[in-house]
């Protein structure tokens, strides 16, 4: 049997080790999928993450400046505050020319990352999502047409170590992505909220009525991950015409016209958001 090569870990520059950032880079470091002498480049990196990094071999630095000359990076991310990109973006062109710019701040166009970075072609948006800290996010990928598929193949292997990941086919897509898993999450957070209000309504002791409702969110979620029918067919699973879960669902979603309407005009308004954002 004639064994092909494995193909090197990429060198990253991650500009930003904050809470997004931070995240995906301690998932690079666990799978082992980042080069050792990839390079971290933020201010205010908190002293667990330095120590971390660090033990991986990883070189940290608070601003570009501190950079050795002639550094370089096959992919570059940047997982700063999109309010913040107009200052330090343009700090890092000398090394956005030969690299793969990968960004992850939301609201910030393909063209204005090209402006801010002096014009290199080859650039990705991404948008990940919270659960990304604890390995089970949902990323959503756009990619320039210079970006290769071996670049491509780099990137979903980044992702990947924190969770799923998807391409879009146009940038429009990222802002659609933003508005499902990118806003996801607080949907249902806000859900497990509801549930748990009505609990205590009906007269619940408060922490009981969390546990109830939390406990409820992840074993609905975790039976999603092992069934492979679908969700509407597991919500039919549990109900029964005439039954306690049907009475609860006709008040929810009666005729379609009911919880859908409100969760598809919420969809609606962060994707009009994000686009926005990215103008």
């Amino acid at each position: 049997m004639v064994k092909t090569a494995k193909s090197k870990p990429p060198v990253v520059m991650l500009v930003g080790a904050g809470s997004m950032g931070g995240a995906m880079l301690r998932s690079w470091i666990e799978a082992n999928v980042i080069a050792k002498n990839s390079i971290i480049v933020d201010p205010a990196l908190t002293p667990e993450m330095k120590a971390f990094s660090g033990d991986f071999g990883l070189s940290v630095y608070g601003h570009s400046n501190d950079i050795p000359p002639g550094s370089e990076a096959d992919i570059l991310i940047y997982a700063v505050k999109p309010q913040i990109a107009g200052d330090v973006l343009p700090d890092f062109e000398q090394f956005a020319k030969n690299s793969v710019n990968v960004s992850i701040m939301a609201g910030k166009s393909i063209d204005a990352i090209k402006e801010l970075l002096g014009g290199p072609e080859k650039i990705v948006r991404v948008m990940p999502n919270l659960p990304a800290s604890i390995g089970e996010g949902m990323s959503g990928a756009y990619a320039t047409d210079a970006v290769s598929l071996s670049d491509r193949a780099s990137i979903e292997i980044l992702l990947k170590a924190s969770g799923k990941n998807i391409w879009v086919k146009n940038e429009e897509g990222i802002d659609f992505v933003t508005a499902i898993s990118g806003s996801g999450p607080a949907y249902f957070f806000l859900l497990t909220e509801a549930i748990t209000e009505a609990g205590i309504d009906l007269g619940l002791e408060p922490n009981v009525a969390q546990t109830l409702a939390r406990q409820t969110a992840i074993g609905a979620g975790a039976l999603m991950v092992q069934d492979e029918r679908s969700a509407a067919e597991l919500r039919r699973a549990i109900t029964s015409p005439g039954g306690t879960t049907d009475a609860a669902l006709k008040v929810l979603d009666e005729g379609g016209a009911g919880l859908r309407l409100l969760i598809l005009e919420a969809a609606r308004m962060a994707a009009k958001r994000a686009k926005e954002l990215s103008e």
